[in-house]
């Protein structure tokens, strides 16, 4: 029997719930739940903001624990493994997407909280495939962010082939941002941070940015016009974004990746007398999961998280939706 919190209804408070999820298939795998990540994604879901969230609803979906169980079919994982498990957790492996290593973008893909329990649980089941074991240089307690939040980020840096030559700004410095700013430094780009809060500027210069700039004083926006390569915006809010684009250079990018719900304009001769373009992206594949993890563990890379007990669940949950996370929330599965 698996205990896990779960929301009811939109916006109502997590509450216990036990359920039997069943006998292990083939190419499945169970782990115990040791730490799991909350990300904006759980609250969108949990208040189906989306219009695609199904009660009772097991948020989380940044788990990191041990293998507890295996499928006959799985022959890379062994019990006991540390491992950590994201958005996905399924993908066919036979579709034109998957086929040519994109299994982010498979069209029947299964995602970990959608339609089935997340990991605010003791125990969560998740396809082998999208399952990864911890390289050793990764602490466990504070890795579950990069299932989500880092991949995020990192997976443009691979997909859009950011050089380490490039001027690249991140727009937005939370819980992706700040792990933004991390790898493009260890990446050796010139990074820029765009946040509206001017005392983060210390702190963002710390994480990896060599300047800040605030997306709302416009002299500043108009002293950096034209003088970078890429743009990763993470943010869910709207912004100027004719002011945004107008600090890429020649075939410069802005790169979307923050689940922002209102329509982005894009003036079209910004986009034509420039060259630019603007794309998106989800988190990524496994193989480019596998090479974040490595690269974190070589760089000694990690999120900033504070950590609550997953008992507390409700008070870390409205931690979060008042803004105040720095930089992310790990819950410590403290169930029996």
């Amino acid at each position: 029997m698996v205990r896990a919190y779960a929301a009811t209804a939109p916006k109502a408070p997590l509450a216990p719930i036990d359920f039997d999820p069943g006998p292990v298939g083939p190419e499945q795998v169970d782990l115990n739940v040791v730490h799991c990540g909350i990300c904006h994604s759980d609250l969108s879901m949990g208040d189906n903001a989306w219009g695609f969230t199904t009660y009772p609803f097991v948020p989380g979906h940044e788990i990191v624990g041990t293998v507890a169980a295996v499928g006959s079919s799985v022959k890379h994982l062994k019990p006991g493994q540390t491992v950590g498990v994201g958005w996905f957790t399924h993908s066919c492996g036979i579709c034109r997407a998957c086929v040519a290593g994109d299994r982010n973008l498979c069209a029947t893909a299964e995602q970990t909280i959608i339609g089935r329990h997340g990991g605010f649980a003791t125990r969560v089941r998740a396809g082998a495939d999208w399952v990864f074991p911890l390289p050793k240089g990764i602490e466990p307690a504070s890795a579950g962010p990069l299932f989500c939040a880092g991949i995020t980020v990192f997976n443009p840096i691979i997909q859009c082939g950011v050089k380490p030559t490039d001027r690249v700004g991140v727009i937005g410095i939370g819980g992706l941002g700040h792990l933004a700013l991390k790898f493009l430094n260890k990446w050796g780009c010139d990074v820029t941070a765009f946040t509206s809060n001017p005392s983060k500027r210390d702190e963002v210069l710390r994480l990896g940015a060599h300047r800040a700039v605030s997306s709302k004083d416009s002299e500043a926006m108009k002293a950096i016009r034209g003088s970078l390569d890429f743009l990763i915006s993470t943010v869910d809010v709207p912004l100027d974004w004719p002011a945004i684009l107008e600090t890429l250079g020649p075939r410069g990018r802005l790169h979307v990746v923050g689940a922002v719900l209102d329509p982005i304009p894009v003036p079209a001769m910004s986009l034509i007398l420039g060259q630019r373009s603007v794309s998106g992206s989800p988190t990524g594949s496994p193989a480019t999961m596998g090479s974040m993890l490595d690269f974190c563990a070589r760089h000694q890379i990690a999120p900033l998280v504070e950590h609550f007990p997953l008992s507390k669940v409700n008070e870390a949950m409205a931690h979060l939706r008042a803004g105040k996370a720095r930089y992310r929330i790990v819950l410590d599965n403290d169930l029996k």
